[in-house]
């Protein structure tokens, strides 16, 4: 009979660890060299085993920071009010959020027919990586009108919350109108931003978000780590636009 790879038994020996609870969802694992010397064998064949854990999805690999074990996905709700912060929290998740790009420019032509402006018309960008626990879970862009808004920027580098500079403009409650969903493969872009290999499979969602005045408030893009994530639309909002593809 023929003898299973090395690299296999190893795998075979660190899956049965994990699914013991010997290291728990986004516990890191000891380093290759750690891991060779334990086991005996070149980094070569630790790489080999841990690349048959990522396989299976129980590991995933976070560039410069190590091996570590995936977290149950996050079950993230798309209702009539989408708060990142409030489905995280429900979840015992700790939310966070960075920050990449704040600017004002012109709109796109897709951004100014989605916001319902004219051509042109000065928008404010913001752009960022959406976290849970430390992991990255989402990348996003959202748009905002730059005229109904003009001191958004400014509250939201204060507050560091959307909702909570809306709400410094006036926009005390706002929700979601629309939300198109389609599944993608992560560019080499998104991967850096999320932590994952390129080609690794993400959701995007579209969506755009009314304030209680009927004046739409936010055009939002997002790009959510495939195998972190579950999203789950709720019944009202079903009603209100949103749709896969």
């Amino acid at each position: 009979m023929s003898r299973s790879p090395l690299w296999r038994s190893i795998a075979d020996s660190l899956r049965g660890e994990i699914l013991e609870g010997l290291y728990p969802p986004t516990a890191k694992l000891p380093t290759e060299a750690e891991l060779a010397n334990r086991f005996g064998v070149n980094r070569h064949t630790i790489r080999r085993a841990l690349a048959d854990l990522a396989g299976t999805g129980l590991v995933h690999a976070r560039r410069g920071a190590g091996v570590f074990i995936t977290a149950k996905p996050a079950e993230y709700a798309i209702g009539r009010r989408v708060r990142f912060h409030q489905n995280l929290a429900a979840q015992g998740r700790l939310p966070s959020r960075r920050f990449t790009r704040m600017e004002t420019r012109p709109a796109k032509d897709k951004e100014a027919k989605a916001l319902g402006l004219g051509q042109g018309a000065a928008v404010h960008v913001v752009e960022g990586v959406s976290l849970a626990d430390g992991v990255p879970l989402a990348s996003f862009r959202s748009v905002f009108p730059a005229d109904h808004l003009p001191g958004l920027l400014a509250h939201l580098q204060m507050t560091g919350s959307i909702t909570a500079a809306l709400g410094a403009e006036g926009v005390a409650d706002y929700t979601r109108a629309e939300t198109r969903v389609t599944a993608k493969l992560a560019d080499a872009l998104l991967a850096n931003a999320l932590q994952l290999v390129q080609g690794a499979p993400i959701l995007r969602t579209v969506a755009i978000n009314i304030g209680s005045d009927g004046r739409t408030v936010e055009y939002g893009t997002t790009w959510f780590a495939g195998d972190r994530i579950s999203l789950m639309v709720t019944e009202p909002l079903l009603s209100a636009g949103t749709w896969v593809k």
